[in-house]
């Protein structure tokens, strides 16, 4: 409904800006704007591929939060015309998807040709549209039949995903832009294979490191095939952080912090830089170590193109006699996942990356909040995110202001979506889906972020 139509039917309207400094390098028209999405969580589609972990996940009795599926979803394999004029219609400059492991390659290891012109189709489209497509590999979707060989613990599926990589890229020749090989090892691999919160539901802090290195193995060895079948894109991976803050400074808490820190953190970044996990491992179990094979260390410091960076939130740590840390519950604010909101940590996070590696430029692949959104005559409300969105915004300026060499921001996300685990209950999209309709609705929140980028 457009903003004249809302106030002529009464409906309450906030302030819908975003604004940065005049001077800001963020108004710059170098600097990329998009919307970012993941396969599993829009696609549908089902029928169309080979199962994956999160099916079998979401099969699994109490592990989705709402006993929902993948299945449908946005219906994007089918919507996904509609969606690309809806991603047109906010002015980004790109579009952050990722590909589905299991559409688009066969159990014998072959390209599914069918799965293949599916994404072919969307990289046109973006292409006739002058969105750069920027492609992640793997956002979570591992294929069934690698899981049941062992999955991320199996170092064979490293390999595994180095020959689709190759398939795919040769496959999409000149349509990318940019490629990520993974999205947030950490989530994988802690959530998956250690906490078992995520697909496969695995537990276990004997598993979480293990699987950590042969995903980290897995991005080195795709960076050497995107390296030779894609030298003009921009290639590199994205990594989650949730900065790490201790609840007091006593240098008790401040320990703890440090040790979650590199725990949850470091693990996955110094690697890439330093060729060395974090020197915690020396505190862990051996048992809990992962399986390091010579050589392996120079594969995955694959020089990069760029760094993504997802950022939602911090947490707060407490010592602890029996563990190494106590995560304790985040005060408010809170979005509606229950994530504290804490921008300055955006900032902090950002100039402490920059001052402990030698990076390359950086994008902020994801940002957002999930908020509790109501549609009202057609229109969404959502000034919570939009709060959300203008104090994170400033704090990227404020951290490329010390120096930080930020080139992109991208919205998480496009649309609400299955939000994994949560289900249907969490809504991160700046546009509204009614998952009865498939109806879309720009909130707010997609007007704002749209004005920003065409006031630049």
């Amino acid at each position: 409904m457009p903003l004249e139509l809302a106030k002529e039917i009464g409906i309450p309207l906030m302030n819908t800006k975003l604004t940065l400094p005049a001077h800001s390098k963020m108004l710059s028209k170098d600097f990329v704007y998009g919307v970012a999405t993941a396969a599993f969580q829009i696609e549908g589609g089902k029928e169309s591929r080979l199962p994956c972990i999160w099916d079998t996940f979401c099969d699994t009795p109490n592990k989705v939060i709402d006993g929902s599926n993948g299945e449908i979803a946005c219906d994007h394999y089918n919507l996904w015309q509609d969606d690309v004029e809806l991603i047109n219609s906010l002015g980004v400059d790109a579009y952050r998807l990722s590909i589905s492991w299991p559409r688009v390659i066969t159990e014998s290891g072959e390209l599914n040709q069918e799965g293949v012109a599916y994404y072919i189709n969307i990289l046109d489209a973006l292409k006739s549209k002058k969105i750069k497509a920027y492609v992640t590999l793997y956002h979570w979707d591992l294929p069934q039949y690698l899981e049941d060989k062992g999955g991320w613990l199996n170092r064979e599926t490293a390999y595994n995903f180095r020959d689709y990589a190759d398939l795919i890229s040769i496959a999409f020749g000149n349509r990318v832009h940019s490629y990520a090989t993974l999205n947030e090892p950490f989530c994988s691999a802690f959530l998956g294979y250690e906490l078992g919160v995520h697909a496969p539901g695995i537990v276990g802090k004997e598993f979480g490191k293990k699987a950590a290195h042969h995903l980290l193995l897995a991005h080195g060895l795709a960076m050497e095939v995107l390296a030779k079948n894609s030298p003009k894109t921009l290639n590199g991976i994205v990594l989650n952080f949730t900065p790490a803050y201790p609840e007091s400074q006593s240098p008790a808490d401040i320990e703890a912090a440090a040790f979650a820190d590199d725990y949850f953190n470091q693990w996955y970044i110094k690697p890439l830089f330093d060729g060395e996990y974090p020197k915690i491992m020396s505190q862990l179990p051996v048992e809990h170590h992962p399986e390091i094979y010579e050589g392996d260390m120079d594969i995955i410091t694959h020089p990069m193109d760029f760094l993504g960076i997802n950022f939602y939130t911090r947490a707060i740590y407490r010592a602890d006699a029996d563990e190494h840390f106590l995560q304790i519950d985040p005060p408010e604010p809170l979005t509606d996942i229950g994530w504290e909101i804490y921008p300055k940590a955006f900032t902090e996070l950002l100039v402490s990356l920059n001052k402990k590696y030698t990076l390359p430029p950086i994008y902020i692949t994801e940002n957002g909040a999930a908020m509790a959104d109501k549609i009202a005559e057609g229109v969404v409300n959502d000034q919570d995110r939009i709060d959300y969105y203008q104090e994170h915004l400033n704090a990227v300026n404020d951290a490329i202001e010390q120096g930080v060499k930020v080139d992109g921001y991208f919205a998480w996300s496009l649309m609400d979506n299955f939000e994994w685990a949560e289900g249907y209950l969490k809504r991160f999209g700046i546009v509204y889906v009614d998952y009865e309709t498939q109806e879309r609705t720009i909130k707010s929140s997609g007007l704002a972020y749209k004005s920003l980028i065409g006031n630049r």
